[in-house]
Formats: structure tokens, sequence, C-alpha cells
């Protein structure tokens, strides 16, 4: 089966073409880099052309009000384009929770994408994935100084890409779900002692101080972004960091 993975060289992406490849499909990574212009729609239908189904793993260049836009307008020129091509299952990956933290630009952009993707005129599958444990240096520095780091206690359930690329995949060649499919990492953590956690693998010094007014992730109320009955992948957390 011909795949067209649009993001396909970036972190899921390349590990997703990989996982197709070698089980046999023809998976073809698509990205700017390839001439692929999602906002400007060059390339697309050449891109799609032949493709029984498209996985879309681009991102917004920003977590800000802008990426509203993004998913506004990419997502009406891939469905348009997927369309006109004739291609019969259209997969994307979301975030568990998304729907459920409106205070966040980004997580509105994200639901904004699946409504435009469910209403649309091909077949399709979401799933959805917590937080990457790739993503946890990123979050360590936003509220980062030299001595420490300010982290909420919100509930964290962290997967390992390598798990997110195996479960996209798995989907991408299976009947369209036209629904929505959660997985998680096997563990629930709160972010602040995940951060003490890692620091403590680097041998980084710093302190972490629990502060429920630090960074994106303070927004979140309650526990939105685990997911009990996910699909649980089966790489825990410090056999990634090891």
């Amino acid at each position: 089966m011909k795949i067209a993975v649009i993001g396909g060289t970036g972190l899921i992406g390349s590990q997703v073409v990989k996982n197709l490849s070698t089980a046999g499909h023809e998976a073809v990574p698509h990205s700017k880099s390839t001439g692929v212009d999602i906002i400007g729609g060059q390339g697309l239908d050449e891109a799609v052309a032949g493709a029984g189904v498209v996985v879309n793993l681009t991102n917004s260049p920003t977590f800000d009000e802008a990426s509203l836009a993004f998913f506004r307008t990419s997502m009406d020129n891939l469905l348009a384009a997927a369309r006109r091509g004739g291609v019969g299952h259209f997969v994307i990956l979301s975030i568990v929770g998304v729907d459920q933290v409106p205070e966040l630009d980004y997580y509105r952009a994200k639901a904004l994408q699946e409504k435009i993707l469910v209403a649309g005129p091909i077949p399709y599958s979401i799933v959805r994935a917590t937080q990457f444990m790739d993503f946890m240096d990123a979050v360590l520095s936003w509220t980062a100084d030299a001595d420490t780091v300010r982290l909420p206690a919100t509930p964290i359930q962290p997967i390992a890409s390598e798990d997110v690329a195996d479960a996209v995949a798995e989907v991408a060649v299976g009947a369209p779900l036209n629904g929505i499919r959660n997985i998680a990492g096997p563990e629930v953590f709160p972010l602040d002692e995940l951060g003490r956690i890692t620091l403590s693998h680097k041998g980084d010094s710093r302190t972490v101080v629990t502060d429920p007014t630090a960074g994106m992730f303070a927004a979140v109320k309650g526990d939105v972004l685990t997911d009990k009955n996910a699909r649980l992948a089966p790489t825990h957390y410090a056999d990634w960091l090891s």
C-alpha cells in the first residue's frame, strides 16, 4: 500500500516511515524540504497521488494563537488534495485531553484540527497521545534559571516517541477508526516529580520548585492529560532515560 506521510521527516514522521517501509508498504515522506507546502498548497496533489492513506504529522511552528490559522489552512488544503486524489483513509496525531484545555491556544488549535477532519469527506482516524518523553528537556527549559526549575504538579503520563510511531503506523494500515484511539505511557507522574527524576539522571544539581503557576502546563486542571483506559505503551520512563 502507498502511504503519504506528510511531515514525514520529523521526530514521529521519520519513525513512522521507517516502520511502514519495514512492514513492506510504500511509505513516502513529504515536507517542505521535499517541495510540499501545506499552507500554500504547492506539491500537495503530487504528494497524495496514488496513495491509499494520508498520515498528517505536520505541526504548527508556534504554540500561540497563530497555530489556529496554521491547522485550519493546512487541514483544508490537505483534505481537498486527498479528496481529489481519491484517498480512502486520513490519519492525524493529536493529544490526549486536547479538548479539555481551552485555556491553551495550541490545544484549541489541535482540537480544531480534529473537528475539521471529522467534518471532512474522508474516512479518518485520530491517534491521541500523551506527552512525549522526548520533550521533557524542553519543558524543563521553559521555567529554568541557573539554580532552579519551576514546575506545576500536573499529572503527566509520558510516552516514548518510538511507541507513538508504532501506534500511528498500526492505525495507518488498518481500517479507518472514524473515531479516536488514545495511547499513553505506562506510568503517571506529577510533572514536578518527573522533572526531579530527569535532573537527577543527568547529574543536574538544580532544584525543582513546585509552582502551580509555572509554564504551559499550569493551565491544565486535574488529570486530563492522562488516561487510565488508553492503550498503554511498553516503554517506562526510567528505561527510556537509560
